[in-house]
């Protein structure tokens, strides 16, 4: 029986503003005045003269050399980031002079292979600074089209890469019209930044008579998904008057609730709970620009410290009582550790449980000795109730008895020649019949448990049906030693298997819905429903596992 330390004193309702960084501690800005005036003191002590006082603190200096450290590396990335895009810019011009140059000075034999290494190439340039991004992408589409355009002596190649083109485009459309749906308006819009790069960086042109209208597609699934983007943030910015009278409501709460009758900790450990499920419906009534949330938050903050100030006074006045209950704990830890070896097992085991007892009644001690103390008695009741355990847990004389009978059982079983289903029944019949094994021989039941999946994988049964024997052999088992914990790891070991085996379905049924126009005889489609198939039989394996260690009694 392990011992649990003791609540300390109330933690302080601490806030953290919704729109501000986490500002330098207060003691720490107080330690370091204090620093400074002792060190002022001695220096005027030594004779020194006011205004030739200068002290730096070590703290600071730290800070700053590490400041300028982060500068000097944050300023060198920057230089870096520059250098990086200017260089990709050189790159991506000099590819559009190359581009130019190929329409100019038209090979047939080569055109189109140079314009597949110029495409190429352009895919594995990086990014270019913001202010020449659509300048360059448009130069070079506009010369792109003008290559396919004039690519009229190699129209199988052209065609084969519009239709490719075509198709690329369509799928990005239909990804758009998916987002639309999405709830998540800052997601969809991500995704759609990405499907925009990706048609212009990624997808080459498609024929000049359908190009208006893909494009005009792709504009209006756009459009929708910035639609919806636009409602968003026009509904939430008429909820924000809500949320402030939400918030306002709350604050007046906290400033109206009252502390006057409590008179113990456990007391303010009530009013410390509901101020904090107060505080955290505050922060869940949803969040506000800095504009409309500063003076809330003032009288929030100006709330919570009024009943900290409370608080604090009460714990103050108790500090004078924690002696007291120092010395109480400290007689009662002295119990424990005379009574921790002790052979007397039913005095002491009486004894123990009621020091637990009585110090869970007293109060609070010093926060500088409380670790101390629990450490102390922690360790003398875990001494104690650990013997106490390793006695129970001992092997009697009627346990050696069930030991060697399975033994000589188990020798028996393993002998076993031309077994049937029956015979496997009544042995495991026979050996439950035996006795409980003490948990120091338990490893005979994993022996007895591996010799029966053994031969049941080599009888003429259905492969579902034995898997689902050994799963009943063995929770059978856990259940015969009142092995709580195996049972409930097992349920929730089959539970998990259950949510995966799911996900897997649900994951392959989704994967058919792109093969939505594939012919039924595809043999990719035929792999993913056999997929499908072999889960589904292992889904209903499991539940029927999971019902079955539901109707157990235990």
């Amino acid at each position: 029986m392990n011992c649990e330390p003791p609540i300390s004193p109330g933690t302080e309702i601490n806030v953290i503003p919704e729109s501000e960084a986490p500002t330098i501690p207060n003691a720490t800005k107080y330690h370091g005045e204090s620093l400074l005036a002792e060190k002022k003191a001695a220096f005027l002590a030594d004779g020194g003269n006011s205004i030739d006082f200068y002290f730096s603190s070590p703290v600071k200096s730290e800070y700053n050399s590490i400041l300028g450290d982060y500068k000097k590396q944050r300023d060198a990335y920057y230089k870096n980031l520059d250098k990086e895009l200017n260089e990709n810019l050189e790159k991506r011009v000099q590819l559009i002079e190359n581009l130019k140059d190929l329409i100019e000075n038209a090979d047939n034999k080569t055109m189109y292979r140079n314009f597949k290494e110029i495409q190429d190439t352009w895919k594995t340039i990086g990014p270019v600074p913001k202010n020449y991004y659509n300048d360059t992408w448009k130069i070079y589409h506009h010369h792109v089209e003008r290559f396919y355009d004039l690519l009229h002596l190699s129209n199988d190649f052209r065609d084969l890469d519009f239709k490719h083109n075509l198709e690329w485009k369509l799928k990005i459309i239909s990804k758009a019209e998916a987002l639309s749906t999405e709830k998540d308006v800052n997601l969809a819009a991500k995704e759609l930044q990405e499907l925009h790069r990706e048609w212009k960086e990624d997808v080459g042109p498609v024929s000049k008579e359908i190009r208006e209208e893909i494009w005009h597609k792709f504009s209006v699934a756009t459009k929708k998904i910035h639609d919806n983007r636009h409602d968003y943030y026009r509904k939430m910015r008429s909820s924000y008057q809500q949320i402030m009278d939400k918030k306002l409501q709350i604050v007046a709460q906290i400033n109206d609730y009252v502390t006057t009758s409590n008179k113990s900790h456990n007391d303010w450990q009530k009013s410390i709970n509901d101020i904090e499920k107060l505080r955290k419906q505050y922060f869940d009534a949803g969040k506000l620009p800095y504009s409309k949330s500063e003076e809330i938050w003032q009288k929030f903050k100006n709330a919570t410290k009024k009943f900290n100030i409370d608080k604090n006074t009460f714990y103050k006045s108790e500090k004078s009582g924690q002696q007291e209950n120092l010395k109480k704990k400290i007689v009662l830890i002295e119990l424990a550790e005379s009574l921790k070896d002790s052979e007397d097992w039913d005095m002491a085991t009486n004894a123990m449980k009621k020091v637990q007892s009585d110090w869970k009644k007293i109060g609070h001690v010093p926060r500088k000795f409380s670790d101390d103390i629990w450490k102390r008695f922690k360790a003398a009741c875990n001494h104690y109730f650990d013997r106490l355990h390793e006695r129970r847990n001992s092997v009697s004389k009627e346990q050696l008895e069930t030991v060697e009978a399975k033994k000589e059982f188990l020798a028996q079983f393993n002998e076993i020649k031309d077994a049937t289903k029956d015979s496997v029944l009544k042995a495991i019949e026979k050996w439950r019949s035996l006795g409980q094994l003490p948990k120091n021989s338990r490893h005979l039941n994993n022996k007895f448990n591996k010799q029966v999946d053994v031969i049941l994988e080599s009888l003429s049964l259905d492969k579902t049906e034995i898997l689902f024997w050994k799963f009943t052999n063995l929770i059978d088992g856990y259940l015969a030693d009142n092995d709580i914990r195996k049972l409930d790891s097992e349920q929730l070991f089959v539970r998990k298997k259950i949510d995966e085996v799911a996900r897997e379905i649900q994951q392959l049924e989704n994967n058919l819905g792109f093969f939505s126009n594939a012919k039924e005889d595809n043999p990719l489609v035929l792999n993913v429903k056999n997929k499908v198939d072999v889960f589904k039989k292992d889904l209903t394996l499991w539940k029927q596992k999971l019902n079955y260690i539901r109707n157990l009694d235990y």
